[in-house]
């Protein structure tokens, strides 16, 4: 078994464990706002975590091959330079899209705690 398989197979089954309760309840009579409210704020937090982590890989990545190029090559700083920023505004603006979805989602769970 690979390292790839094994990183696959040991999330599988993190996420059933994680899950189990929730599938083996009862009838949800005692379930209230305050569950929904917690699943939305994780779902926030980790979306948000995941995506800035990401973000962060890929401008890392999309930089070093910037200035990989440009170390072999420096005549060619001037072509290499103006895509390097328009993809590292476009790996940005999806870390933003996720800010923004965790600030909606903030909002629904304010709405169900009030209730």
């Amino acid at each position: 078994m690979n390292k790839r398989n094994l990183t696959v197979a040991m999330s599988c089954a993190i996420t059933l464990m994680l899950v189990a309760a929730s599938a083996f309840a009862a009838d949800g009579a005692t379930d209230n706002g305050n569950t929904v409210a917690g699943y939305l704020a994780l779902a926030a937090g980790l979306g948000l975590g995941l995506a800035a982590a990401g973000g962060g890989i890929g401008q890392g990545l999309a930089a070093s091959a910037a200035l990989e190029g440009i170390g072999r090559n420096p005549a060619a700083s001037k072509e290499l330079f103006t895509p390097m920023l328009l993809s590292l505004a476009l790996i940005e603006s999806l870390v933003i899209y996720s800010l923004v979805i965790a600030f909606i989602l903030s909002g629904k769970i304010d709405a169900l705690v009030t209730k």
